[in-house]
C-alpha cells in the first residue's frame, strides 16, 4: 500500500480522497492555488503545497507545478479526482514516467477512450450498442458529410470528438442546416478543446441518461456496480443523479452490466470508470466513457456499501478487487443533489463569504462538501459547494428524505440552488420517474412562461 498520496484536485472531491486515505493510513499532501489556502482538505492535509495563482491554469491544470510538488513531498502515488486533469493522457503519462503511480486507468487507456470517435469504435467491437452515426470524424468533404447525414436520418446531433459540456453540440433537423451547423461546432470545439474534429449521430427525442459504474483491477477482474439514472440535467450538467435508474429491470442490469465489464478487461482497464448510455425504449446506446471517479459517485456506494475511493487507490497499488460479480448486492435507493453557489433560477455564480452554514441529519442523510460558516467560495472554478445525498428502503423513501434534508439546510452570505432543488423534488413528473434529459429545461422555461428568461 502506499506511504503517501498527492491530491490534485480541490473542494469537495479532495476532502473525500483524503478521508479515504486516512482510513487507509496513508498520509496526503495538499497541492492548492493560492486562492485555496483555506480550503478544509488543505487544512486537514498532513502537508501542503501551494502550486500557482487563482486561475487554474497556473495551479491545477499546471502538470510540471503537480509533478514537482510530488517530488518535494516525496509521494508515492497522485489521486486526479475529477476534472481538471482526472482525464489527460498526457498528465497520466507524465506521472507514471516521473516515477509515481496515477490513480486510474493507464495513459494509453484514457487515450483511447478519450476520443469519442475510437471509444465508440472500440465499444461496437465489444458488442455494446451504440447510438447510429458517422464512422468516426466527419470528413472535410461537405457532399460526404450531406451522405452521412442522410444515412443516418434527420435529426442528427453533431458532437465534438474530443470533449463534453455540451460545447460543439448542435441539433440538426434539416439537411439545409447541416453544413453550417458542423462549421460551427469544428469551431467551438477547436476553441474549447484544442481540436476540431467533430462526428454525427442520429439525434434521440426523448431519452434518458443511464449509466454503469465499473471497478477494475490489473489481474483481468472486472464488476458493475448498477446503474444510476443522471437525466436532469441542464445544458448538459447534471443536477440531480441517482441510483438505481426508475424501470430498468434486473434482467436489463445484468446484461448491459455484463457487456460494460467485458469490454474492461477487453481494453485492460484498470480502476474505477464510468459508461455512459443514452436510452430510449428499453434500449441502450453507448456515448461516452469516464475514465476517473464521478461526481455522482456516493448514489452507487449508498446502494451497494462499496467504497469507490478506497477501491480506486488499492486497485491502483495492484491489489486485486476484493469481490466478485455475485457478491454485490444493491440495495435501497440513493438521491443525490448537486449544491451550488448559484442564483437557482438565473443560475449567475455567487462567490463570497458563508456566513452561516448548517448541514442537515438524520437516518439515511449524507453530506459531502468542504464549506464550512466563514469560509469564503472563490470565483475562480466550478460553482459546486456540495452534494447531498439521501439513501431510502424505496425511491419514495429517498425522495421524501431528500425533502426534509433540503428544508433543514441553512446556507447564508452567498445565494444557492437549493430553491431548484426543492422545485424538481416536488415535480409530479419527476416524482413519477418519467423525466428524460430535456424534461428540466422545459420544465424551467415553463416556470418563466415560456419567456426562456430561466435559461
Amino acid at each position: 500500500m502506499f506511504n503517501k498520496i498527492l491530491i490534485a484536485n480541490r473542494g469537495e472531491i479532495a476532502l473525500r480522497i483524503l478521508r479515504a486515505c486516512r482510513e487507509l493510513g496513508i498520509k496526503t499532501v495538499a497541492v492548492h492555488s493560492t486562492a485555496d489556502r483555506d480550503l478544509k482538505h488543505v487544512r486537514l492535509a498532513d502537508e501542503t503545497v501551494c502550486i500557482g495563482p487563482a486561475a487554474a491554469t497556473g495551479s491545477y491544470l499546471n502538470m510540471a507545478a503537480i509533478i514537482s510538488a510530488a517530488e518535494v513531498t516525496q509521494a508515492d502515488a497522485i489521486h486526479p479526482g475529477y476534472g481538471f486533469l482526472s482525464e489527460n493522457a498526457d498528465f497520466a503519462e507524465s506521472v507514471e514516467r516521473s516515477g509515481f503511480v496515477f490513480i486510474g486507468p493507464r495513459s494509453e487507456t484514457i487515450r483511447l477512450m478519450g476520443g469519442k470517435t475510437t471509444a465508440k469504435a472500440e465499444m461496437i467491437s465489444a458488442g455494446v450498442p451504440c447510438v447510429p452515426g458517422s464512422n468516426g470524424i466527419l470528413p472535410d468533404d461537405d457532399s460526404e458529410c450531406l451522405v452521412i447525414a442522410e444515412k443516418v436520418g434527420y435529426p442528427v446531433l453533431i458532437k465534438a470528438a474530443f470533449g463534453g459540456g455540451g460545447r460543439g453540440m448542435h441539433v440538426v433537423r434539416k439537411p439545409e442546416d447541416l453544413l453550417g451547423s458542423v462549421r460551427l461546432a469544428r469551431q467551438e470545439a477547436l476553441q474549447a478543446f484544442k481540436d476540431g474534429s467533430v462526428f454525427l449521430e442520429k439525434y434521440l427525442e426523448v431519452p434518458r441518461h443511464i449509466e454503469i459504474q465499473v471497478l477494475a483491477d490489473e489481474h483481468g477482474n472486472a464488476v458493475y456496480l448498477g446503474e444510476r439514472d443522471c437525466s436532469m440535467q441542464r445544458r448538459n450538467q447534471k443536477v440531480i443523479e441517482e441510483a438505481t435508474a426508475p424501470g430498468i429491470t434486473p434482467e436489463q442490469r445484468a446484461e448491459i452490466g455484463k457487456l460494460c465489464t467485458d469490454a474492461c478487461k477487453r481494453i485492460g482497464y484498470r480502476g474505477a470508470g464510468t459508461m455512459e448510455f443514452l436510452y430510449e425504449n428499453g434500449r441502450f446506446y453507448f456515448i461516452e466513457m469516464n475514465t476517473r471517479i464521478q461526481v455522482e459517485h456516493p448514489v452507487t456506494e449508498m446502494i451497494t456499501n462499496v467504497d469507490l475511493i478506497s477501491q480506486q487507490i488499492k486497485v491502483a497499488a495492484g491489489e486485486p478487487l476484493p469481490f466478485k460479480q455475485e457478491d454485490i448486492r444493491i440495495t435501497g435507493h440513493a438521491i443525490e443533489c448537486r449544491i451550488n453557489a448559484e442564483d437557482p433560477f438565473k443560475f449567475t455564480p455567487s462567490p463570497g463569504e458563508v456566513k452561516k452554514w448548517h448541514v442537515p441529519g438524520g437516518p439515511g442523510v449524507r453530506m459531502d462538501s468542504h464549506i464550512y460558516a466563514g469560509y469564503r467560495v472563490p470565483p475562480n472554478y466550478d460553482s459546486m459547494i456540495g452534494k447531498l445525498i439521501t439513501y431510502g428502503p424505496t425511491r419514495e423513501s429517498a425522495i421524501a428524505r431528500m425533502r426534509t434534508a433540503l428544508d433543514e439546510m441553512i446556507v447564508e452570505g452567498i445565494s444557492t440552488n437549493i430553491p431548484l432543488q426543492q422545485m424538481i423534488l416536488e415535480d409530479p413528473v419527476f416524482c413519477a420517474g418519467t423525466h428524460h434529459i430535456h424534461y428540466l429545461a422545459q420544465m424551467l422555461d415553463k416556470a418563466a412562461g415560456g419567456s426562456g428568461s430561466a435559461h
